[in-house]
């Protein structure tokens, strides 16, 4: 019981700090297909300089066609930040970016509660926005990125990729993405990633008209047989339009999940809060 009310006390402490990190962008929803060219602009050029890169979210959950347990329960969150580089933008109309992700599974369920795994993932990134008839389009991103679990021996796992990733919004309610990369595995422990992380990932992200809830697919291709792919199912509900805080459902299901168990399979839905960028969410 004890060890329970502990558990509980530290998801509402860190569920705190998200909403924390996350005022500093509570602008509230927007339909960016609706909005003009200066406004859209105007937010590259000026701000914020720090601000959200993909989605931050705190989740709980089990895996799915098991007996939940404390060995196969955990809770899994991840913080992602960008910080842009330069006063104003560069030329052709472009920003450059750092960014940063951090992705921990955490065995809360488990005796002294250890962390799992955590994935450090920095990179650097020159974004191209896209504008038509007054309307904000989309964007293309050039990144380099590192991503490593921070640990030696036979548990250190790493990898670099050069990726070229692109976002467009067809219409008012319909994103979709798609992320291309070319890898340079120095990990001596996980030559065979991409056989399980994969090649390359497409999806789509659908918002109802009132901007309340968000529907996403992510695909990413594994290498080998055409059959291979990893997949990640998400639902969000905004709580209320004036913030910026979303109930929040995912599943995922593939390899890959995380740096220290990426030749394993995970079948695991977990639900949580999420924060969003301003705009839509970088995959």
């Amino acid at each position: 019981m004890k060890r329970l009310l502990k558990s509980v006390m530290l998801l509402i402490f860190a569920a705190v700090l998200f909403t924390s990190a996350a005022n500093a962008q509570v602008l509230g929803p927007i339909n960016v297909a609706r909005e003009v060219t200066d406004s859209i602009k105007q937010n590259f050029d000026y701000g914020p300089f720090f601000g959200l890169y993909k989605d931050n979210y705190f989740t709980v959950g089990t895996a799915i066609g098991h007996k939940p347990n404390r060995l196969n329960s955990d809770v899994k969150f991840q913080i992602s930040l960008s910080i842009r580089l330069t006063n104003a933008s560069l030329p052709w109309g472009t920003y450059l970016y750092l960014f940063y992700t951090q992705k921990t599974l955490w065995n809360v369920f488990q005796n002294s509660m250890p962390m799992r795994d955590m994935n450090f993932n920095p990179g650097i990134g020159w974004t191209k926005p896209f504008f038509a008839k007054g309307r904000y389009i989309g964007k293309m991103t050039l990144i380099v990125e590192h991503e490593s679990n921070g640990r030696d021996g036979d548990e250190s796992r790493s990898w670099n990729r050069i990726a070229l990733s692109g976002a467009a919004v067809i219409n008012d309610n319909l994103m979709v993405h798609a992320k291309y990369w070319i890898p340079i595995v120095d990990g001596m422990n996980n030559k065979d990633i991409l056989y399980y992380t994969g090649l390359f990932q497409w999806g789509a992200q659908y918002t109802t008209t009132n901007q309340r809830w968000q529907v996403g697919l992510t695909f990413t291709k594994r290498k080998g047989n055409v059959f291979n792919w990893n997949t990640v199912a998400e639902v969000s509900w905004l709580v209320n339009p004036r913030s910026n805080v979303n109930l929040f459902a995912q599943y995922y299901n593939g390899y890959g999940e995380n740096l220290l168990d990426y030749n394993q399979f995970h079948s695991r839905l977990r639900v949580g809060l999420v924060f969003k960028p301003r705009f839509f969410s970088d995959y």
